[in-house]
């Protein structure tokens, strides 16, 4: 399971809010200005351009918490010329930007943010998300650090900097920062899922099972353990059982009879090449071919 600032998926963009609610431009004070009666547009100093520009900003969150991301956009950029010494319309702007995958402007724009607010625990943990999916997993790791050390009680930071962890090899700490998670919120089933993951590598199948059984009883309607579990089950022998939770998987997200995607929700090379396998049995064939052509 992998985390991205996307709206579609589970646990991916829901502690967005959250953010925009601690940098506190939903609270901005912006004073009142008084009805203008004369006949013209009055010439605003500095300071009151920027207040207008926190209270776009403003304006560009709320729209972001109604999804409204391309209204939220141009309000964002508009935020930024009117306040570009205020680090919340970088933030907002920037996390906008990587919500749309938009990755190279969205970093660009957090980066500005953490110059003009650099304890800011809100931009280092977005940063930490998109340095993740650039592929650069050292800097997303020490993002995330960083941010963590500010803020520890983070379910959503530290299962990133689980990922990251994972990307880089270091699988002991992938699995504390994962358990850390859990013990925040217990809920939290994609941290307990990548245990599954990375014990599945070590080649502790047993453990790995026992992982995405914890993580369906946390909610037994998530395709990717449900999918991981069939493979693991059909490996070791349970083959009718197996095949079943492999037909019940992708019924609920044909995405997880792709490759790529299990790739990219960071399955490792042993449990790909086992799928593989699965997938090469006449009943997964069956289910396939009937989801491309349902497609």
């Amino acid at each position: 399971m992998l985390n991205k600032l996307r709206e579609q998926t589970v646990f991916k963009g829901n502690w967005l809010l959250s953010l925009l609610v601690s940098v506190g431009v939903w609270q901005c004070s912006v004073p009142v200005m008084g009805q203008m009666l004369l006949p013209y547009t009055p010439q605003l100093n500095s300071e009151q351009l920027e207040q207008q520009g926190l209270e776009v900003a403003e304006e560009a969150a709320q729209l972001i918490r109604f999804q409204q991301h391309d209204l939220a956009l141009s309000r964002a950029k508009l935020a930024v010329q009117l306040a570009p010494n205020k680090y919340q319309p970088w933030f907002i702007l920037g996390t906008l930007y990587i919500i749309k995958q938009e990755l190279e402007p969205g970093v660009e724009a957090l980066e500005k943010a953490l110059v003009l607010e650099p304890e800011e625990v809100g931009i280092k943990f977005t940063l930490g998300n998109a340095y993740f999916q650039q592929g650069k997993y050292q800097q997303a790791a020490t993002a995330l650090e960083e941010g963590l050390e500010i803020k520890a009680d983070v379910p959503s930071a530290q299962f990133d900097l689980g990922n990251a962890y994972f990307k880089l090899g270091r699988m002991a700490e992938a699995i504390a920062v994962y358990q850390k998670a859990v013990a925040q919120q217990e809920e939290f089933w994609p941290a307990v899922n990548n245990i599954g993951l990375i014990k599945y590598e070590q080649g502790n199948i047993s453990s790995a099972i026992e992982h995405w059984q914890k993580a369906l009883e946390i909610d037994e309607e998530q395709a990717e353990p449900i999918l991981a579990l069939g493979v693991a089950l059909y490996i070791q022998g349970q083959k009718e059982e197996g095949l079943k939770l492999g037909e019940a998987a992708l019924e609920l997200d044909s995405n997880y009879g792709e490759i790529q995607h299990l790739k990219e929700n960071l399955w490792g090379e042993k449990l790909i090449k086992d799928t593989q396998t699965f997938f090469t049995t006449p009943q997964m064939q069956a289910i396939l071919a009937q989801l491309e052509k349902d497609s």
